[in-house]
């Protein structure tokens, strides 16, 4: 499972100031993702869950990518492809990556709406 976190856990570090580099980095990539019309990038979201502990084996880092799709009730099968875009946009940059893992992330989510978070990896 740590190898499978390995790669997307890398992509933003968010502690000190070269944290805000990939951070930013973050932020140009993803509002890139998309035109206008498909599209809107929001933000992303850091989530710890301090109540698992260190050692579980159980993702306890994330990171939340967070679009509004231009229709609004999109088929199954564009927001798939959707997300499929968003994830393979971040592993491709493997400077990110490395950047997240090293700052502990276990996963990233892309969300596009406030119900529903879809894994990357």
């Amino acid at each position: 499972m740590r190898t499978r976190l390995y790669a997307f856990a890398s992509a933003v570090a968010l502690s000190m100031p070269a944290s805000q580099v990939h951070a930013e980095n973050l932020d140009v990539l993803m509002s890139q993702v998309f035109s206008n019309q498909e599209a809107t990038y929001i933000g992303f979201e850091s989530v710890e869950r301090e109540d698992i502990p260190e050692q579980a084996a159980v993702d306890r880092k994330y990171l939340i990518v967070d679009f509004r799709l231009a229709e609004q009730n999109p088929e199954s099968e564009q927001l798939q492809a959707s997300v499929h875009k968003v994830c393979m946009t971040l592993l491709k940059d493997r400077a990110l990556v490395r950047s997240l893992s090293d700052s502990g992330y276990d996963m990233v989510s892309v969300a596009f709406d406030r119900k529903s978070q879809f894994d990357c990896l």
